[in-house]
């Protein structure tokens, strides 16, 4: 630790949001950077503690401290090098991750946490400007062929640790372009793609094979690649969306989250679709239901498209602020969470179950919701309706409810794995499906969950598949 009182002479500095007049107008990313001499201060507030509990936090165990202390340092490239020794991916993380590791860090005690995760962005960017981030092939191939089916996080960053092993990855992606709902479901402005594609291109430069517009189950089949591969990772996220069926369900205007996300990004990037199938907001009363980031990212491309008014619903209550005795440090806190979305213009409610949705000439107009208590009974919480009630104008419908388990229907009723209680790939401690030479990571594996801890599951089950090949 160079300065063992900047924690004291040094406060934090938050990078900040670009002005709301500028940012809703595009969809380029939001949030700003500091300059480097900036960063070095508030990495310079890194404590290094006896106990790491930012470490500790961290799914990927990252070694925060280590490379705070390199950036403080001005050790750049010592520093990115560190985070990448646990971490494939930092640029992703230091961008999307809800950075568990700050919420564990000891001056989060006093509101006030090390922006780690501001600095994990820094450091990568600063990499990648001054080329110290470059392809890392294999000098040896082993002859083994592996098949990674699903291009998110996890599928990456296991087909990268294989790799590097010298195995020959193939990468099977049923979209046009390879990133999971990191390109297709997270927002430009939380993400920009190009990020996602410099990426891409060192791992093709390291001879990771790439095979998009590939659905395994539809157009190849699951058996094809079970005779081609000598293992078989499954990393196909949890793709089967949470759904609710109030009367007025069938009405048209009401559409899964991702269905409207997806295709914003999509255009983007300039893919083809069609006039009738486009799904806008403009000029629209929005109702998104569903409280968490899905809904929040649902939220920011509504206001962009240029949406009359957005209201944000949740069936729960509404979390406190600053502090929650019942997830006290150093775990992750329950407490309220606004967004850079949220700040654009939104009107949030909580405690509201959706009763009826209503209509005219078969499209959707106004949702009528019923206000309800959340009773706690013997360690039990349960939903009781109060019979309040209050009608929502509403054009435009996105359901943001998450995501219960992967798709079965093709290739993994195809394999016959099986699943565990919730609908998720059944593994073992080792990444094995009840399938031989099948192995099942990420949200595929665990259900809906974070990007930090989808690259920690891919950095895992590259290290089970290498072994179950050597051995």
């Amino acid at each position: 630790m160079g300065n063992p009182k900047a924690f004291i002479t040094i406060a934090r500095k938050d990078a900040g949001y670009r002005p709301v007049f500028e940012r809703v107008s595009d969809f380029g990313e939001v949030e700003q950077t500091l300059n480097r001499e900036d960063r070095k201060l508030q990495a310079s507030r890194c404590m290094d503690c006896g106990i790491p509990f930012c470490h500790w936090g961290c799914p990927l165990g990252n070694k925060m401290p280590e490379w705070q202390d390199l950036i403080y340092k001005g050790q750049w490239k010592e520093a990115v090098e560190n985070l990448h020794e646990t971490n494939n991916f930092p640029d992703f993380t230091g961008r999307i991750c809800p950075a568990p590791c700050e919420k564990s860090c000891v001056l989060a005690l006093h509101d006030a946490p090390v922006t780690i995760r501001e600095n994990e962005a820094a450091v990568t960017e600063v990499a990648f400007i001054e080329g110290m981030i470059k392809a890392q092939p294999p000098k040896t191939r082993t002859g083994k062929k592996i098949a990674v089916i699903g291009s998110g996080p996890a599928g990456l960053a296991a087909a990268q640790q294989l790799n590097r092993k010298g195995h020959t990855v193939t990468i099977f992606e049923k979209d046009n372009a390879l990133g999971g709902l990191m390109r297709y479901g997270i927002p430009n402005f939380k993400l920009n793609k190009n990020v996602i594609d410099r990426r891409l291109a060192l791992l093709e430069e390291e001879g990771i094979i790439f095979q998009p517009n590939t659905a395994i189950g539809k157009d190849i089949s699951g058996k094809e690649v079970m005779k081609k591969f000598d293992a078989v990772c499954i990393a196909v996220g949890a793709g089967q969306p949470r759904d609710i069926n109030p009367e007025g369900r069938d009405l048209n205007g009401i559409y899964f989250a991702m269905d409207f996300l997806g295709q914003q990004n999509q255009l983007i990037m300039g893919e083809p679709v069609l006039d009738k199938d486009i799904i806008s907001a403009k000029g629209k009363h929005v109702l998104v239901i569903g409280g968490g980031d899905t809904g929040s990212d649902c939220v920011g491309t509504s206001i962009r498209q240029g949406a009359v008014k957005v209201t944000q619903i949740e069936i729960m209550p509404e979390p406190p602020v600053g502090k929650n005795p019942e997830t006290p440090w150093p775990f992750y806190p329950t407490i309220l969470k606004t967004t850079s979305s949220h700040l654009e213009g939104c009107e949030r409610k909580w405690s509201l179950n959706t009763n009826k949705f209503t209509g005219e000439n078969g499209k959707v107009t106004e949702v009528l919701v019923e206000e309800v208590e959340w009773i706690k009974e013997n360690g039990r919480i349960s939903m009781k309706p109060t019979g309040k009630t209050e009608v929502i104008k509403a054009d435009l419908v996105l359901l943001a409810l998450g995501f219960i388990h992967p798709i079965h229907d093709g290739l993994l009723d195809e394999l016959a794995v099986n699943y565990d209680a919730r609908g998720n790939v059944a593994v073992d401690k080792e990444s094995k499906s009840n399938v031989t030479k099948v192995f099942a990571t990420g949200d595929a594996a665990i259900g809906a969950s974070l990007v930090v801890r989808a690259i920690a599951l891919g950095r895992k089950v590259a290290e089970d598949i290498h072994h179950s090949l050597i051995s």
